[in-house]
């Protein structure tokens, strides 16, 4: 790799950190492609995405110090898996991990904070951007709900009250 592809490199790798909600640090030494291919898969359904890349263009990309906490996490073969929403390349990582022996979740980051393998494990246990919204438009809707249900049942006991008569003077 040449210079001009290796800071082309370090600029992409930036506008990925920028972009990502959490980046997870992973050790994929010995996956086939195929389970590649999976991982890879499942990240991009969930709106992620994952990469091979090299330790020290990666800490060249963070500009991180020598000595930092980034530094421990970037040592050997290492993938990063990164989606816009903090939790989804957590969560996809962790569960890949826990079916894959050979696929060992180190850390991650999120911003300027790093996080070891239980914080990325914490992480993915918490609920989704998009399951967040799902339950707050789930409590905006119930009182919208419930006062429909209120307006409405006097008139539906009118109804049953006419009904009641009519079927009564029918008879």
């Amino acid at each position: 790799m040449d210079r001009a592809q290796k800071a082309e490199s370090i600029e992409t790798l930036k506008g990925v950190f920028s972009d990502a909600g959490a980046v997870v640090v992973t050790h994929n030494l010995g996956l086939t492609v195929a389970e590649m291919e999976d991982l890879r898969g499942r990240l991009r359904t969930a709106g992620g995405a994952f990469k091979v890349v090299k330790n020290r263009l990666a800490l060249k990309a963070l500009d991180a110090a020598e000595g930092s906490a980034h530094h421990a996490l970037f040592k050997g073969p290492v993938g990063i898996a990164y989606a816009p929403d903090p939790v989804t390349a957590a969560k996809v990582s962790s569960e890949f991990a826990k079916g894959n022996d050979k696929f060992v979740v180190l850390g991650g980051f999120m911003g300027e904070t790093v996080l070891d393998a239980a914080g990325v494990s914490t992480l993915s246990k918490l609920p989704s951007l998009d399951e967040i919204r799902a339950s707050l438009l789930g409590l905006l809707n119930a009182p919208a709900t419930k006062i429909a249900g209120v307006v409405q049942a006097p008139a539906a006991q009118l109804a049953r009250v006419f009904n009641a008569y009519a079927t009564k003077e029918a008879a």
